[in-house]
């Protein structure tokens, strides 16, 4: 019986996207990351009790952008900075692994 290969997670990335460094990589690592926040801010959102709508007059923009936001669409720095204050959220840091924490805002 021929015994099946068993790849990590990097190297199935590797093999079906790209490597590392490569536009197709980069691109893939970006939505993915674009992804993560919009899921944490629609996750704050939602613990806030808020709807999109309420977050938008918050924000001042409408319902359709925080729709954007939360699905990874319209990720920039300032839009998460300016979604999480809406949000009451005071303070924020960066994990840098080895070279400790960031403070965002």
């Amino acid at each position: 019986m021929e015994e099946m290969k068993v790849y990590t997670h990097e190297e199935m990335l590797d093999r079906v996207v790209g490597t590392k460094d490569t536009p197709a990589r980069k691109k893939y690592d970006t939505d993915i990351n674009n992804f993560l926040i919009g899921e944490a801010i629609k996750r704050a959102r939602e613990a806030k009790n808020l709807t999109q709508e309420q977050l938008g007059e918050l924000m001042g923009v409408k319902r359709a952008q925080i729709s954007k936001i939360e699905s990874g669409k319209s990720i920039s720095f300032s839009t998460i900075v300016r979604a999480f204050k809406a949000m009451g959220v005071k303070t924020a840091s960066l994990e840098l692994g080895p070279l400790g924490k960031v403070g965002l805002w």
